[in-house]
Parts: C-alpha cells; sequence; structure tokens
C-alpha cells in the first residue's frame, strides 16, 4: 500500500508545471492534448487523444515523450478505435514503438488495432513501408514487434496486431478512414512542404473535431475541412512575423479558423518564439474562442 502511494506521488511530481493533468472523464466529447511541443524541452511532441465518455477512443500523432503522457492522462490503448498518424517527421510518430511494446506487455488488447497513415513520395515512404521498416519480423528495427505486422506464427516478442490504412494525400476530395463504433473519420491531404500529411476529422455524436497537424495553410481545402467545426486543432509552430514553407504564420492561423467559423481554436505543437506575440498577431485574424494548449490539458467538446 505505501508503495503503491510512492509510486503515484512520483508520477504526479514527474509532471512539469506546465503539463497540469486533467481529466477528461465525464465529458461526453472531450480533447486532450497530450503534447502540445515542436522543440520545446518542457513540452512533449505532438499527440492529441479523443476521449468519448470515459475512453480514450482515437489518437492522433504520438510524438516524443507522448507516451510518457498517454500514461499520464490513465488511457488504456484497449479503448483505442483508431491511431490516426499525419505525417513521418519523429516529433509525430516517434513514440509509436513504445505504445505498441505496452501492447506487448499488458496483452489485455486481442482485438487488431486500426492504424492510419499517408501515402509516400520521394522524400518519405509510405505508411506501410515505414511500419515495416520498424517491425518486419526479419528485416525491421524491432523485430520483437513482428506479431503487429502479422508475423505468425509468433517465434517471439508480440504486440496488438494492426489493422494498417493509408490515405492518398493527393486525392482532392477526403477520405473515409474510418466508420463505425459512432465514429466517422475522414482524412485530407494537406501542404507541409514536401512531406506527405493528413488533416483529420472526427465526427461523433452531432460534434467534429479537426486535427489540422502541421501545414502552411495556403489551399483553400484547410479551410473548407474545418468549416464548422466545434473544436479545430491547429499547431502554432512560428512566432509572429516569421515565414516558413512548412508551417502556417500566427496570422495564417487565424485565418482559417475565423472562415472555417469554428467553434473554438486550440493551438499546439509550440516552438521556442514569443508566444504572446504569436497569439497576439494571430487574434488580429481570429475572434472565437481560443484555448492555447499545454500538455494534459484537456477542452470538452460542444
Amino acid at each position: 500500500m505505501i508503495r503503491s502511494v510512492i509510486v503515484c506521488l512520483l508520477a504526479l511530481l514527474s509532471i512539469p508545471s506546465n503539463a497540469s493533468a486533467q481529466s477528461c472523464v465525464g465529458n461526453p466529447v472531450a480533447v486532450q492534448v497530450l503534447g502540445s511541443g515542436a522543440r520545446a524541452n518542457d513540452r512533449a511532441s505532438s499527440s492529441y487523444l479523443l476521449w468519448i465518455d470515459a475512453q480514450a477512443r482515437i489518437l492522433v500523432d504520438i510524438g516524443g515523450g507522448a507516451f510518457l503522457r498517454f500514461g499520464q492522462a490513465q488511457a488504456k490503448h484497449n479503448d483505442l478505435s483508431l491511431v490516426a498518424i499525419s505525417h513521418l517527421h519523429p516529433d509525430h510518430v516517434s513514440d509509436l514503438p513504445a505504445l505498441l511494446w505496452l501492447t506487448h506487455q499488458d496483452q489485455a488488447r486481442k482485438a487488431p488495432l486500426p492504424i492510419v497513415g499517408p501515402s509516400g513520395n520521394d522524400v518519405a515512404p509510405s505508411f506501410p513501408t515505414f511500419l515495416s521498416r520498424l517491425f518486419d519480423e526479419k528485416t525491421g528495427a524491432f523485430q520483437v514487434l513482428g506479431p503487429t505486422l502479422g508475423a505468425t506464427p509468433p517465434k517471439r516478442g508480440g504486440g496488438v496486431r494492426l489493422d494498417v490504412g493509408v490515405v492518398d494525400v493527393t486525392k482532392a476530395e477526403p477520405s473515409i478512414v474510418f466508420d463505425r463504433q459512432g465514429l466517422t473519420v475522414t482524412a485530407l491531404g494537406i501542404p507541409h512542404g514536401d512531406l506527405p500529411t493528413l488533416a483529420y476529422r472526427v465526427q461523433t455524436r452531432d460534434v467534429s473535431v479537426v486535427f489540422s497537424s502541421d501545414q502552411t495553410g495556403t489551399t483553400p481545402r484547410c479551410v473548407e475541412f474545418g468549416e464548422g467545426a466545434n473544436v479545430l486543432v491547429m499547431h502554432l509552430a512560428i512566432g509572429a512575423g516569421a515565414t516558413s514553407g512548412l508551417q502556417a504564420a500566427p496570422a495564417v492561423v487565424g485565418r482559417v479558423a475565423q472562415e472555417a467559423g469554428v467553434g473554438r481554436l486550440i493551438v499546439s505543437h509550440i516552438d521556442l518564439f514569443d508566444l504572446d506575440a504569436a497569439i497576439a498577431e494571430l487574434k488580429k485574424f481570429y475572434t472565437g474562442p481560443l484555448t492555447v494548449g499545454a500538455d494534459l490539458q484537456c477542452t470538452s467538446v460542444r
């Protein structure tokens, strides 16, 4: 008993001051930011959970540090209906092996885990090829997780079997990637330099949440995909007055949210810049409710 109390106290002390643990249980639908950072050392990298009632049902991205936040959020991999990966930069996917290693150790989940990611091009492999390079039972970097890709019979290791999907990022229209259990999830290719990248929109219980991921916001499809969402999660990755071929400027983030007419904007993926100045620039173009993301923060979707 005493040992359990000590472990719990140590877990709480390990959460940085800007990562105040908030419970999403009790909200019919809620977005939890697991990782709100980019290169900021006191924030985990990009990752989000969509909670429905008391279950974490959808995981969007799982960058460095997000696996720890997943545990601190008291999420259970057995409750996940879908893992959605936006793109293959390390700050969005590097903790995936850790999550699957947890399924190997726990072994509570028996059903395959749906997981989806982008098609490839000259600068990045397709998502199935990426997973094969990680987990193939003979040639993968983590051969011990070969069963995740269907190695049978497993000679060693384990991990939940993955049900892998891939989305063509060049398609002009959104693709349905999941449609069951009261959840409809669509994906759309968005501009993020040369790297194939997806935004995701989740519809459930008459509410919608859009996870825009890294993007420049330079195509009308970004506004159309987010139109009327109850919550839009966008990345505020560069500072006021800055420009980038990979990320939207604060003014662009504000314009996209305003033109889409969203119910609430959550900004995340915050980097090392003057955050107050970036927010001030964003607010020149967006006048609706705004939440500045922090690790383990929970926002009810209404």
